[in-house]
């Protein structure tokens, strides 16, 4: 039995990143002599194990073999005979292909290191065409890589291209399609995720609503990039910047420009009512992928509000006290901190606008803490009942923010 830690660990490891969690093969045993040495199986489709003292997991040495549609049709052969090499030419791409023994002598068979050397994501044979989720895979690889100067081999992506015009894109699962999406938006650069599928031609096979956005205009005076496709990345990049790792704020941002995709040729550049307009794109995309609920929440608040918190300082007292009734901010407060955040991506993400302030983002926050901070304990009128008692709890509030809006008058607030 021979055993070699191998994938991201030893990848990350020659990029001096830090390492996440690590993954083992197992050479020449069967599944009895794991379980004998304490192990416990977890795999459902495959014979892999976990640690009895550390809980990572050891999978046992296999092959595939295409047998049917999408990423489920293989079938698996984990006989002990099956060698590390051959193991590791099932894998994606030569930077996951790569092993390191005992020893810790590297085991590169398709020139992994030296791939992430030129900083290339190649795919590591002809196998890679039958699994379609090695596309997405690919974009999401892209959104944590190409940060360092990673692009996409010419020949791999034109095996993408093949997978996506092979139809088999399609028999992916709505959850995988919203698991590789989910945690693209937890990357440094989602945008290289849209991008790398745009350029496959896979983008309008999975995530429609956002392909459509690429060549539709905007006004220049508002939006220098113009490209509503290209404006949608920059704001998917400020988004991982300004809360990076919360995909609730990603998918957020990602989605509130979706109604522009829908206006009327002859309208171009101007986009009036897309906020509205991106609500039945938005609801679509939801149902397909059956989003999380809290995540499709958010996104439809954002993609409806976006443009009345841009314009937070135009608003009455009473009109940001609806705002954030909308909302539902009194009862689920991260909300709207979140949906500052995202307003500020759009905001932000746009050519030249990158460092640019956004002060709407505090003033939302801190005219909502103003509203919340009131109770039905301030409300000191024991004679009130019913409905009356919520008329007044909301005056009352709506008063707290016409109150911190007049103390920024009298002192320079304080910024953040």
């Amino acid at each position: 039995m021979d055993i070699c830690l191998v994938g991201g660990a030893v990848r990350d490891g020659l990029l001096g990143k830090p390492p996440g969690d690590r993954d083992w093969v197992v050479v020449g045993a069967t599944p009895e002599q794991m379980l004998a040495l304490g192990y416990k199986a977890v795999g459902r489709d495959f014979p892999v194990f976990l640690h009895p003292r550390t809980g990572e997991e050891y999978a046992l040495a296999r092959t595939e073999r295409k047998s049917g549609r999408g990423y489920r049709g293989f079938v698996v052969d984990a006989d002990p005979a099956v060698t590390l090499e051959e193991d590791l030419s099932r894998r994606d791409f030569t930077i996951n292909a790569m092993a390191q023994d005992a020893e810790g002598a590297l085991i590169d068979p398709f020139g992994g290191a030296s791939d992430l050397r030129a900083r290339l994501l190649r795919h590591v044979g002809p196998a890679f065409v039958e699994d379609p989720l090695r596309v997405l895979r690919a974009a999401r690889f892209m959104a944590r890589f190409a940060p360092l100067g990673f692009t996409v081999a010419p020949e791999t992506m034109a095996l993408m291209r093949g997978i996506a015009a092979s139809g088999e894109l399609e028999a992916l699962t709505p959850e995988r399609v919203w698991q590789e999406l989910r945690r693209a938006l937890t990357e440094p650069m989602p945008s290289a995720f849209l991008r790398t599928l745009h350029a496959a031609d896979a983008l309008a096979r999975v995530l429609p609503e956002l392909e459509a956005l690429y060549g539709v205009p905007q006004r220049a005076e508002y939006h220098p990039e113009i490209d509503s496709g290209r404006h949608q990345e920059l704001v998917s990049d400020m988004a991982a910047r300004l809360a990076p790792g919360d995909d609730l704020v990603g998918f957020a941002a990602l989605t509130h420009d979706l109604g522009k995709a829908l206006t009327p040729r002859e309208q171009w550049p101007r986009h009036v009512g897309h906020e509205h307009a991106g609500l039945e794109p938005l609801h679509a995309l939801c149902q397909r992928l059956r989003i999380p609920a809290e995540h499709r929440q958010l996104a439809k608040i954002v993609c409806r509000e976006h443009l009345n918190v841009h314009r937070l300082a135009e608003l009455r007292d009473r009109t940001v006290y609806a705002l954030i009734a909308r909302c539902d901010g009194l009862r689920k407060p991260q909300r709207i901190a979140r949906m500052a955040l995202a307003c500020e991506a759009d905001k932000r993400g746009r050519l030249g606008s990158e460092d640019a302030g956004y002060p709407q983002g505090w003033q939302l926050r801190k005219l909502h803490a103003a509203a919340s901070a009131v109770t039905v304990k301030d409300i000191r009128n024991p004679h009130l009942q019913g409905p009356a008692i919520g008329a007044a709890l909301q005056r009352a509030r709506i008063a707290a923010i016409a109150r911190e809006r007049m103390s920024w008058r009298a002192a320079e607030p304080e910024q953040g």
